[in-house]
């Protein structure tokens, strides 16, 4: 299967998830999602692809998702339920590198597989994480804070408005500090470039396209 086509099941399942989770557990759904979206997107961000001709990092359409889930948490619940989302979100990214680089320094047994390719992983994690708090706790913040501002301006209509608006902002400043504190420096530099180009571009593709999603979390509500 094309990576193309491949990636674009990834955002229809990523986000068919996530309204799945809604659906069941409302509010502790939604913090489910973001705190496994912030362990994996910083897994599958370490593998580079090659989509529509140009160089990508995986991990874009999960981490794009917790936007979705914060806007679901800001549209029905309110800035406050979306903000311990955000905080959520970083104590579980936190933890989980915490625990990893414990577990990665055990030393191994001889009928062990596994130590090399976890070292080979979590070993630059921590770089990640880093690139990924920093730009997580400004994109995020702001994200909650645009929606409202939206919502506010609006007078609660055009949902599509304000998903979008604060999203696609908010998505912009965290991959400038996202890809400059992770890859500057370890790619080439048209390389890099293309990386920064795709992440938010691919971002911004995922924000448009959960507009519909985020329509369909709030139809389930008002139905109960």
């Amino acid at each position: 299967m094309a990576n193309e086509i491949l990636w674009f099941l990834f955002i229809l399942v990523d986000l068919t998830l996530a309204v799945f989770a809604f659906y069941l557990w409302r509010k502790n759904g939604a913090y489910a999602m973001i705190a496994m979206s912030t362990i994996i997107c910083n897994i599958q961000v370490i593998k580079t692809v090659r989509l529509f001709g140009i160089v990508a990092t995986l991990g874009n359409v999960v981490y794009a998702s917790i936007f979705f889930n914060t806007d679901i948490l800001s549209e029905i619940y309110g800035k406050d339920a979306a903000r311990r989302g955000v905080w959520i979100g970083f104590y579980t990214l936190l933890a989980s590198m915490l625990l990893m680089q414990l577990a990665i320094r055990f030393v191994p047994d001889v009928s062990d597989w596994a130590q090399p390719h976890l070292a080979s992983i979590f070993n630059f994690f921590p770089r990640v994480v880093l690139a990924s708090l920093s730009g997580y706790l400004l994109s995020q913040h702001h994200d909650v804070w645009a929606f409202h501002f939206w919502k506010e301006k609006t007078k609660g209509r055009y949902l599509w408005l304000r998903n979008n608006a604060s999203t696609m902002v908010s998505q912009l400043i965290d991959s400038i500090v996202f890809c400059l504190i992770a890859f500057y420096g370890i790619f080439e530099l048209k390389v890099f470039l293309q990386i920064l180009l795709t992440t938010y571009l691919f971002k911004w593709i995922v924000a448009a396209i959960d507009t519909p999603f985020l329509y369909l979390a709030r139809l389930m509500v008002r139905r109960c």
